[in-house]
């Protein structure tokens, strides 16, 4: 008896070339969307664990309901027709797709919800749609391909088949080439191509399809073409996004989206952003100087303890722009310096816009540091001479994308075993005190590894707030006090004590991280939901510089009355953003001659906003408008403005003794106003709080010459050209040797003269 395989004729079987070869490219699409879809969010949501469970999750829900939706489809129409309007429809989906992602990045009604919510939303309305429209494409081939007569477990076990063989193919195709050649805008206009292509092959004459098409084609020449009215129309529908007027190199690797950008337009000052995050900064031309505060803290205890060492020995975990590395190699030349960067798109990237040098003695490892360390350990183990480190940074950690692997206990072990016996581990990484889930877990889990653990932070941040922490870690004990003393940081220090450790640890409920426990997402989880309050003050900071701009218009046309109900507007709808705005219309009539509107503007501000809005900015407003008021002879007003301002300011110092802005403007208004025995009381104190600030530094002395106290002027200016020597701030040292000079020379011209 012949089987029903055996009855299978070759012709009939080559009928199934069309619908196997249909359902690969429609699932070849789908799987590509799927990976595109990671990276297409970064930019807004960054990339996690929360990322992608929401990509998978939404393309599989997408599949699912397309599957339900595609078979009742296929009972009642005729499949070639039905499936030339769902691959167009799909087609025109990837238009929405493009346009839907790039809106939904600035929809404030996404930021009131959780950060899990908020991502599974997003990707949502961005990539359900797709999803599920491919989704319907399967049951409609399978049906067209059972109406050839073959037999129906071979014609399903086929369709199957070859719909996973194309999923597989998108996958890896994705993965391995298709993200780091073309982009992920690219990508999706190529998916959206190739389905509407697919399209016009089963129904050319559909006036469905033909539809369909040009409105594809209308989208994409606004989406990717050369000419300036396409570009502009492009970015009004989304299809493009807004141009980045700083950008001056971009690139999309394997791993992430990367912007160089320069920040500044009197000097050469850049930042480099990887996805949504900005990692570096840098002053092209001046690696000796470090704009981060943790790259300080880090540099400090680096120079304290490598202090004897000849050449110590370095490893840098994430490169990012290689501003400590290149810091490192600057002053221990000739030390082996090991930077270990999982992406070799970012050391390009630095190499070609952020001033790494090509010929740089760094060396780069292209690999997971947690692979590299195990590598390492290896051939430990096989007797193999290895480096042992003198200082290990880790500066891979940040708050929206941690790579756990990185923070457990037995990679703790690990690091220990490769750092010499007096070797010191220093990590950067943020979060919020007052939660410190992800802070207290990883100090918990260092103290496992290492008898040293220590915390330096900044103070002017508050507990409440995000914070960059420097967790210093060690199998010694390190004297960290003072650590900074002869380097200029920017920031007033926090040395975590003990009973603020044992609050950590307690917030985190004793948790150690391990490789099979490590919920690093759940624990940053309160930091994206500031994030989420931060997202919306930047949208009414937008809205309020708008606002500011046209009050300025409004003042420069010489319309007081327009302008001050523009500021008054803007007072109520983004308060923090008003004195400023205050500041500059007040400027522009001044500068027009026109003082009377300058005041009337600034009794505008005292009257419209307060203290509890604006907080310490309030004393500001005060001082500038006293200032003013001096200015036009209204003495005894100017004399209450500054009282308040000094109240103020006075306020502020009681709450805040290391508040550095607070002294300076002390000293200025009583310098103002004559009294420079109590302004050089303030001027000394900010100068004591941040010695190496040259122009705090300047005022100071300047007060003293006030006085014609030249002597006081002189010991200040040698204590200030002293500090900023040994500081390394040789430029600034040399304009201060100049101005000693000048004070001598002062000194010794009789009075008269």
């Amino acid at each position: 008896m012949e089987t029903e395989n055996n009855a299978v004729k070759p012709a009939a079987s080559k009928s199934l070339v069309i619908p196997c070869s249909t359902v690969f490219i429609s699932s070849f699409c789908i799987m590509v969307l799927e990976l595109v879809a990671g990276r297409a969010i970064a930019p807004h949501l960054g990339s996690s664990l929360y990322t992608w469970t929401s990509v998978i999750g939404v393309v599989l829900a997408g599949i699912t309901i397309g599957n339900w939706l595609g078979g009742r489809i296929a009972d009642h129409f005729q499949p070639r027709k039905a499936l030339s309007f769902l691959f167009a429809i799909a087609a025109v989906s990837c238009v929405t797709t493009v346009a839907l992602n790039n809106f939904a990045g600035k929809w404030i009604w996404l930021w009131q919800f959780s950060w899990p919510t908020r991502i599974l939303l997003h990707v949502s309305v961005v990539f359900l749609l797709p999803s599920t429209l491919l989704g319907t494409i399967s049951p409609v081939v399978a049906k067209m391909a059972l109406q050839r007569g073959l037999p129906t477990g071979r014609t399903v076990g086929d369709i199957y088949a070859w719909g996973a063989a194309g999923s597989i193919a998108g996958t890896f195709a994705a993965g391995y080439y298709l993200i780091a050649t073309m982009g992920t805008t690219a990508i999706i206009w190529v998916v959206g191509g190739v389905m509407m292509l697919m399209a016009l092959l089963y129904g050319a004459k559909l006036w469905s399809s033909r539809v369909c098409a040009l409105f594809f084609l209308a989208s994409l020449t606004m989406g990717v073409s050369p000419w300036q009215w396409t570009q502009e129309a492009g970015v009004k529908l989304g299809l493009r996004k807004t141009p980045n007027p700083v950008a001056i190199y971009e690139d999309e690797t394997q791993y992430c989206h990367i912007v160089i950008g320069k920040v500044s337009g009197t000097s050469d000052r850049r930042v480099f952003l990887q996805d949504r995050l900005i990692h570096s900064e840098i002053l092209m031309g001046d690696i000796s100087r470090l704009w981060y505060f943790y790259e300080q803290i880090m540099a400090a205890v680096t120079h304290r303890f490598a202090k004897g060492k000849d050449k110590p020995s370095f490893m840098v975990i994430g490169g990012g722009g290689y501003v400590l590395p290149r810091y490192l190699e600057k002053f221990w030349p000739g030390s082996t310096i090991d930077v270990i960067e999982i992406d070799p798109g970012v050391t390009k990237a630095a190499k070609a816009a952020f001033g790494l040098d090509p010929q740089t003695t760094i060396n780069t490892i292209s690999l997971d540091a947690r692979n590299h360390v195990n590598e390492l350990i290896e051939r430990k183990s096989r007797g193999e001479k290895v480096k042992s480190y003198d200082f290990i940074y880790e500066d891979a950690l940040n708050d929206y994308s941690i790579p756990y692997q990185l923070t457990t206990r037995q990679f703790n072990e690990k690091i220990a075993s490769i750092l010499t016996p007096d070797g010191i581990y220093m990590v950067e990484l943020i979060d919020i005190f007052d939660s410190g889930l992800f802070l207290g877990a990883f100090v918990n889990t260092l103290k496992q590894t290492f008898s040293f653990v220590s915390v330096i932070s900044k103070t002017d941040v508050g507990t409440q707030s995000r914070n960059t922490f420097v967790v210093i870690a060690a199998n010694r004990n390190l004297d960290l006090e003072n650590v900074c003393a002869g380097y200029e940081i920017n920031e007033s220090l926090w040395h975590l004590n003990s009973s603020d450790m044992a609050k950590l640890e307690e917030r985190a409920k004793g948790m150690i991280l391990t490789d099979d426990y490590a919920p690093v997402e759940n624990l940053i989880t309160p930091l994206s939901l500031q994030d989420a309050d931060d997202q919306i003050i930047l949208m009414h900071r937008a809205k309020g510089r708008k606002l500011a701009e046209q009050a300025e218009n409004l003042a420069r046309a010489g319309n007081l009355s327009a302008s001050l109900d523009k500021l008054g507007e803007l007072a109520a709808t983004a308060t923090l953003a008003s004195p400023k705005a205050y500041f500059v219309v007040a400027s522009i009539f001044v500068d027009s001659g026109k003082m009377n509107e300058a005041l009337e503007t600034y009794q505008h501000a005292v009257n419209h906003i307060s203290k509890e809005q604006v907080g310490d900015q309030m004393s500001a407003i005060h001082y500038n408008f006293a200032v003013r008021l001096k200015e036009a002879g209204r003495l005894e007003k100017a004399a209450e403005q500054f009282r308040l301002a000094i109240d103020g300011y006075l306020d502020i110092l009681s709450k805040n003794p290391q508040s550095i802005d607070a002294c300076m403007h002390l000293g200025d208004i009583f310098a103002e106003n004559g009294n420079f025995k109590e302004a050089v009381k303030y001027f000394q104190k900010a100068v004591d709080l941040k010695p190496g600030d040259f122009n705090n530094n300047l005022t100071l002395i300047q007060a003293f010459e006030a006085q014609e106290q030249l002597d006081e002027a002189i010991k200040a200016a040698q204590k200030a050209e002293e500090y900023l020597s040994n500081s390394n701030q040789q430029e600034k040292a040399a304009k201060m040797r100049q101005y000693i000079d000048f004070l001598e020379l002062a000194k010794k011209q009789p009075k008269n003269q």
